[in-house]
């Protein structure tokens, strides 16, 4: 199958005005080496330094460049989402403006394209091997944790750096929610995918804006937009202590007052009160369990996922594996 040749390159950006220029040189030697034209679509996500400036001046002398300029900072899932939507492009590459995604790497991304792949994602190799002890555990039990309880597997250490099909973008553009995590909507969205390994480079300029908080933040909204079994935590929790406390309150009342104590375990009213309101709060977290579950029913409508994806029927003539 012949693909249209513009491929679409989107870069969020923060305060990364140290980085541009010579992230721009060296998307211009990737893509050089790739038949394809490009579009380079950059996304100012609030910057407060003179990353809009910068983006303007090379905007001037490449004409392929495109700035969306954000009144503020709404964040770099934002910031991706509206990429693709602006994507003209037959795919489109994500890339972060720090200079730790290698931009070499793209003729690879793109070869993998050309080979079939829908999705190709960039894998970071030795990810965690210089970062603190926190983040590195942080990072050990988030995949652990959301890989337990979400339907779909996240890969460890996959990142944004990644090419889609026009396919895969058309359909990603039709997620309405607003509280979004990119990587994780695009593995619920399936489609044939490839891996690529890289060692991320250090930051060239510059300081992070992801920070602890940030982090976690980020974690939760994963946990919280790729499962729904935070949501029903609490009723689980509910069941296990009144399938514990009801039995052995009914123990108590048949061994103490029925029975008059055979195994003179002389239980006392403090312990038997503890037993009842040890019970009365499972049946509380219970119910809490079952108005979970109407949230829960609540919280699908409202983020109007599609109920499945389909690839479109083949044309006469065209092989649908392709």
């Amino acid at each position: 199958m012949t693909r249209s040749k513009l491929i679409s390159v989107i870069i969020p950006c923060h305060n990364e005005d140290g980085n541009l220029e010579l992230l721009h040189t060296a998307l211009i030697s990737a893509t050089k080496s790739v038949s394809d034209t490009y579009e380079f679509i950059y996304v100012d996500d609030g910057s407060t330094d003179d990353t809009v400036k910068r983006i303007r001046a090379l905007k001037r002398l490449h004409p392929n460049i495109r700035l969306i300029e954000f009144t503020r900072n709404f964040g770099k899932e934002v910031a991706i989402t509206a990429g693709f939507r602006a994507a003209r492009g037959a795919a489109a590459i994500t890339i972060d403006a720090d200079l730790q995604h290698p931009p070499a790497l793209i003729p690879e991304l793109v070869a993998a394209w050309r080979s079939g792949a829908e999705v190709v994602v960039g894998v970071r190799r030795s990810s965690t091997k210089h970062a603190p002890v926190l983040k590195r555990a942080g990072s050990a039990l988030f995949y652990r944790l959301i890989n337990a309880i979400s339907d779909v597997e996240i890969r460890a250490h996959a990142t944004d750096y990644r090419l889609i099909d026009r396919l895969v973008i058309d359909e990603f553009n039709r997620f309405t929610e607003r509280g979004r995590i990119t990587r994780g909507l695009i593995d619920w969205l399936g489609f044939r995918r490839a891996y690529v390994n890289f060692t991320p480079a250090k930051r060239h300029a510059g300081t992070a804006a992801y920070s602890y908080y940030n982090l976690v933040n980020l974690a939760m909204t994963s946990f919280i937009s790729m499962s729904l079994f935070p949501l029903k935590v609490a009723g689980y929790f509910g069941f296990i202590i009144t399938m514990i406390s009801g039995p052995l309150g009914l123990f108590i009342l048949v061994e103490k007052y029925i029975l008059n104590d055979p195994l003179g375990l002389n239980f006392s009213g403090p312990a038997i009160l503890a037993v009842i309101l040890l019970f009365l709060v499972g049946l509380i977290l219970i119910a809490l369990g079952l108005m979970s579950l109407y949230i829960a029913s609540i919280h699908v409508e409202v983020t109007n996922r599609p109920l499945y994806v389909a690839r479109p029927e083949a044309k006469p003539g065209e092989d649908p594996g392709e």
